[in-house]
């Protein structure tokens, strides 16, 4: 594994796993910024699966009011895989399996995610698109985590 496909592997992760502790309720509201806002470019575009585009503004203040607003969510990462790089760009895909996700339409469900992050020290996100697995996939998970 590159040093650049370790760094996107592990951003993706470690951007996972602030999601949950934060709709758990178990993250530091005080942590918000430097584990969450920090990581955006202001010209972020998140497009989720449903077709919503949410622009930096209303995706950090989306963010902020979930705290603690799902207790039992759990999110599972498989696939990462970078489709794309430049010198300053690099764009990867992910498979990302959630568990009692109260907001969605499928508690237990499944989305192909595509990222755009800007290269350097940090990674920066840049542009998100997630898409609903299809039906028959994502009803037999695995979600076993």
């Amino acid at each position: 594994m590159s040093d650049l496909e370790r760094d996107v592997h592990k951003e993706i992760d470690d951007m996972h796993v602030f999601f949950v502790e934060w709709f758990n309720g178990t993250a530091d509201k005080n942590s918000y910024e430097e584990k969450f806002v920090s990581r955006f470019d202001p010209a972020v575009i998140f497009i989720g699966p449903n077709g919503m585009l949410l622009d930096y503004e209303n995706l950090m203040a989306m963010m902020r009011e979930a705290h603690g607003s799902n207790p039992d969510f759990r999110i599972a990462i498989r696939d990462v895989t970078i489709r794309h790089e430049s010198d300053t760009q690099v764009v990867a895909t992910y498979t990302e399996w959630q568990r009692n996700a109260m907001n969605s339409d499928n508690a237990d469900n499944g989305r192909l995610t595509t990222v755009m992050l800007s290269r350097g020290k940090p990674l920066r996100w840049l542009h998100v698109q997630e898409t609903w697995l299809p039906e028959d996939i994502a009803t037999a998970g695995p979600y076993n985590f």
